[in-house]
């Protein structure tokens, strides 16, 4: 049997340090990112570098450990992720003459890179993060995954060069100077999450997905070893309605390969609500709130248990109270990473935290919207249709930018969607405050920040001669799904020793996705419709057709009272606070919001969620 060696976290540096040093600096690095592994540890330490690696056990602890190492120990290796591939690999690369001494994927990595060098990348079917140190030449390599599932944080500043899973491992380095990125609030104000290549700590980066790097001497040299593209192919729609059954099985059968119990996530959507179907696991782990009286609307934990009911599985629900909330926020914040202000990454924690109760690895359904068409932002509603149809395309050019300029025109979203062109206005899932309203909010140090549309452009160029919803696809899978989505599903699970993976977010499915025309994505005013066919073969209907809210948060309604108006109130007039905004405009929004005369939920949530991020990582972390 092959071993995958799964979760955990990578860490390590290069610097001019002494040996013994390095093996203590690594060690408290290590510390920081216990929660990634829990269940072992290993160090490499010579005269240039340090290597640490804690573990995750999923299968086979002894034969799983790391750093890893080639026949002559020449080559050393650390890895986070699995390889699904990896026998058929590994008997390629033992036909051309390599030894293997274990049965893990990670070891397919080391011997791959013997033979194929950087185009290893190129072979791998996977998630994962890794680098290895070639000891001869003095020289690392690295990469990550095709899509970014595992993070990849680094910093190159000519005289060390550190890397990690998580970057507060840097805070234990002692030449690691500290800095506030000013460039990254403005963009962070508009899309909810930290978008720039470089984080909220200056100089430090994100590796980005389908990329890899070889690092020597303080050069860092990067390079794109993946690009998601697309190639309509119309073959009939009922052929990709049965491939996509077919992908989706092959695709969860080697997701689920492990030693240990494997649950699956289950919302009202169809995307948990297929692979959870397709895999049987025995037990279903759902998230609601528990303050909210009859709202279904709060709850789909409802949904999840009637499926688990038909399905014949066991399901455990977590709901979460708005006081549970608010007293794990700065958790959260500091787990993050980078400041994050997507409400649905707090119930995910709670939900992780119930998961790990019961399971280590656990079945989620990321990536079918990006890879399928599954947001709303993609459809077009019947109204929408006519009055594309019916009013010239000059008239709808001239009220879109009239709507795109005033912040309260009736219908705003109506007219901007089918007046102006999606490279005008499109910038993902989230648009928080517009660029205008970004810059009036911050003060001068924070003025600078790129605009929305500068940050877009380059992506909406590569894909300029597809179709509007191709393009929304494609820069939600460069921007959105790996720093928003992938990176809440791995900071989350991972805060509580959990293990992920997503079967949508698969390069089988993606080269299956990335064929379907559009038309059978988008079809009938219902979103990810071909997927819903296929869903069909195994869900009931009220389940395959659901709209899937994405575990909707009633923050709206709890900062309307007294209790929690006061708390977001009294961090909106802490000292720091005007370091970063207009302290009157963050109040006003928050008194409007409790008057009733506007719902700045989601606003207030995010400059909220950006300073408790501060407060953890640079009032407590001094």
């Amino acid at each position: 049997m092959g071993v995958f060696v799964v979760m955990c976290g990578i860490v390590g540096f290069i610097d001019k340090s002494p040996e013994q040093v390095k093996t203590e600096i690594i060690s408290k690095m290590m510390a920081r990112i216990h929660h990634r592994g829990p269940d072992s540890r290993g160090i490499y330490t010579d005269e240039q570098i340090a290597l640490g690696f804690v573990r995750l056990s999923i299968i086979d602890l002894e034969s799983g450990s790391q750093p890893i190492y080639n026949e002559d120990k020449n080559l050393v290796l650390i890895f986070n992720g699995e390889i699904y591939n990896f026998k058929e690999l590994r008997g390629e690369l033992e036909s051309f003459g390599h030894v293997f001494t274990t049965d893990t994927d990670s070891e397919t990595i080391l011997h791959g890179y013997e033979q194929y060098g950087s185009e290893i990348t190129k072979k791998l079917r996977g998630m994962f993060a890794f680098v290895i140190w070639d000891k001869n030449k003095d020289e690392l390599f690295g990469a990550r995954d095709h899509f970014g599932i595992k993070p990849f944080y680094y910093l190159n500043d000519g005289e060390k060069f550190l890397f990690s899973s998580e970057f507060k491992t840097f805070l234990e380095h002692p030449n690691f100077k500290k800095e506030l990125n000013k460039e990254a609030l403005k963009p962070y104000l508009t899309f909810q999450y930290s978008v720039l290549p470089e984080t909220f700590l200056k100089g430090v980066y994100k590796l980005a997905p389908g990329h890899h790097f070889l690092y020597k001497d303080g050069d860092m040299k990067i390079e794109r070893y993946y690009e998601v593209s697309y190639t309509s192919d119309k073959k009939p729609y009922e052929e990709y309605v049965q491939e996509i059954n077919d992908y989706v099985e092959e695709s969860v059968s080697v997701h689920k390969v492990s030693d240990k119990k494997v649950g699956a996530f289950l919302s009202g959507g169809v995307d948990s609500s297929y692979i959870t179907a397709v895999a049987k696991p025995e037990k279903t782990f759902s998230v609601g709130f528990g303050d909210t009286g009859n709202d279904d609307m709060f709850n789909e934990s409802i949904y999840a248990k009637e499926l688990s009911d038909i399905l014949g599985m066991e399901n455990h629900t977590k709901l979460v109270s708005a006081d549970e909330f608010f007293a794990h926020v700065d958790k959260v914040q500091y787990h993050s990473d980078d400041p994050h202000a997507n409400l649905s990454a707090m119930p995910l924690y709670f939900l992780s935290q119930m998961t790990r109760e019961h399971v280590t690895v656990i079945l989620s359904g990321e990536g079918a919207d990006e890879l399928f068409g599954g947001y709303t932002s993609y459809g077009v509603t019947r109204s929408g249709e006519k009055y594309r149809r019916f009013v010239p395309r000059f008239i709808r050019k001239f009220i879109g930018r009239q709507a795109h300029n005033n912040l309260r025109m009736k219908n705003r979203d109506f007219f901007i969607k089918n007046g102006l062109a999606v490279e005008d206005y499109y910038i993902g899932q989230a648009l928080i405050f517009d660029d205008k309203e970004a810059r009036e909010l911050v003060t001068d140090d924070f003025k600078d920040g790129k605009d929305s549309t500068e940050i877009t452009a380059p992506y909406f160029e590569r894909v300029k001669e597809h179709d509007d919803v191709t393009k929304m696809q494609y820069l939600d899978m460069h921007l959105w799904m790996p720093q928003d989505i992938l990176l809440k599903a791995d900071k989350m699970t991972m805060a509580h020793s959990l293990e992920v993976r997503t079967p949508f977010l698969d390069l089988v499915m993606h080269s299956l996705s990335s064929r379907i025309p559009t038309e059978y994505k988008i079809k009938n005013y219902e979103t990810k419709y071909v997927l819903r066919e296929a869903a069909g073969k195994v869900l009931p209907k009220e389940w395959y057709m659901r709209i899937k809210k994405g575990f909707p948060v009633p923050f709206s309604k709890w900062i309307a009272e007294d209790k929690f108006y006061t708390m977001i109130d009294a961090e909106f007039s802490a000292d720091y606070t005007s370091e970063f905004f207009d302290v009157a405009k963050l109040k006003q929004l928050l008194k409007e919001h409790k008057q009733g005369s506007a719902n700045h939920a989601r606003k207030i949530w995010t400059a909220y969620a950006f300073l408790r991020w501060y407060h953890v990582y640079f009032v407590i972390e001094q």
